[in-house]
């Protein structure tokens, strides 16, 4: 394609646009090896935005409104790749994701919303495949570490074992991190969906949600207090497993089931060894089921939107995020028995300061690595569309690090 930007950032003046600009002008600056511009609803505050990032004034500004789409269409025909951090996704999104399919614009995003998820992969499929589109939804934390960090762990096995590991399980050792208003709202706002619809409850808990016309075999359950003899430690839930697992095994799917049509994967937090890690273990299921049980009701969602949580456009400050940090362990093991062990870290905290590298990497992944050949248009993951292009360019610009252990 012929167009004038490699990267347009949409959202650009909110929390992690921010933060993602801020990235792109540190590691590329402006009018270099990569042309990218800033969008939103405000010049104004996109020309505060371009200052305080200390970007050269000749960094472009764009004018669009999520809620225009002839606005939107005329943005993304001048873009190879979209990245979006406008959310939550089921409010605001469908618009600018439609605009790009249509035109043949790559689109990358933040997206931890299942329920709309799965609703987009059929909107959005046929427009993409005509048009050439790569449609990749959750480009951050959620679920980048955790999709390429199977992707990776499977490749390893297949080179020294010759065969495919059958189950994965994904165990987050360490995280460090704090929340931002845009996750909160997006949080909120599924929640806010399911009491609308209850039907959407059985999309989020089923681990096959994002693989339309397959299902695979029952999964491992991941709510309880488990002591893991792999992992040598007690386990607990793991928020974002609900979202993680269904990108795992979409991108199974989408990759013909290179790891087997009956693949096992999981997720848990570890919590220690011994006694301490047991009753940390069962603390966190006690946590789980209070916070699920009240955040079902409307009158909490609303004082928790209007008192308690940080607003959309807050988030942590810079210590915060650059003190911040995160490692995965992962562990496979062979129809035969075989077993081999990853870890996946990352420098900074994982919502933000790693999420912002992951994104703008992966929009620029999709630009310079991934051709129409290997990866045609359609609704994509970023283990499907990507793959250890994607790994190889993490490690060597994005602070991430893959690696066999032991």
């Amino acid at each position: 394609m012929t167009r004038r930007f490699d990267i347009i950032i949409f959202g650009a003046t909110g929390f992690t646009g921010r933060l993602v600009a801020e990235y792109l002008n540190t590691t590329y600056g402006v009018a270099g090896s990569v042309a990218w511009a800033m969008a939103g609803r405000s010049r104004d505050k996109l020309a505060r935005v371009r200052d305080e990032i200390g970007a050269d004034a000749a960094l472009p500004l764009l004018v669009a409104d999520a809620s225009d789409p002839a606005a939107l269409a005329d943005l993304v025909a001048q873009a190879k790749v979209i990245i979006t951090t406008v959310g939550p996704y089921q409010m605001y999104g469908e618009p600018l994701v439609e605009a790009c399919a249509k035109a043949g614009t790559d689109y990358v995003d933040l997206c931890g919303e299942p329920a709309w998820m799965a609703k987009m992969i059929g909107v959005l499929q046929p427009p993409a495949s005509r048009s050439g589109a790569r449609i990749v939804f959750s480009c951050g934390f959620d679920s980048i570490p955790f999709d390429l960090g199977v992707v990776f762990l499977q490749e390893e096995a297949t080179r020294r074992f010759g065969m495919p590991l059958s189950s994965v399980r994904g165990r987050v050792r360490k995280i460090k991190g704090g929340p931002s208003g845009g996750t909160v709202a997006s949080l909120l706002e599924t929640l806010e969906a399911i009491s609308r619809d209850p039907s959407l409850a059985r999309t989020m808990v089923d681990p096959f949600a994002l693989t339309p016309g397959f299902r695979g075999p029952k999964q491992p359950e991941g709510e309880s207090a488990k002591y893991d003899e792999l992992a040598k430690s007690w386990t607990g839930p793991f928020i974002m497993a609900a979202i993680n697992t269904k990108n795992v095994h979409r991108t199974n799917a989408l990759r013909n089931h290179p790891w087997g049509r009956d693949f096992l994967y999981d997720e848990r937090m570890m919590t220690g060894d011994g006694p301490v890690g047991q009753r940390r273990a069962k603390n966190m299921v006690l946590a789980t089921r209070a916070q699920n049980i009240a955040l079902g009701f409307g009158p909490t969602r609303g004082l928790l939107r209007r008192f308690a949580l940080p607003k959309p456009g807050e988030g942590p400050n810079q210590h915060q995020r650059e003190t911040g940090r995160f490692e995965l362990l992962f562990i496979g093991q062979t129809s035969k028995g075989d077993t081999l062990r990853a870890v996946v870290t990352g420098d900074r905290d994982p919502g933000y300061g790693s999420t912002s590298k992951m994104i703008a990497e992966s929009a620029l992944c999709l630009v310079n690595d991934v051709n129409r050949t290997q990866t045609p248009g359609g609704v994509w993951t970023a283990g499907a569309a990507m793959g250890m292009a994607l790994v190889r360019r993490l490690q060597a610009n994005a602070g991430l690090a893959f690696k066999i252990d032991g």
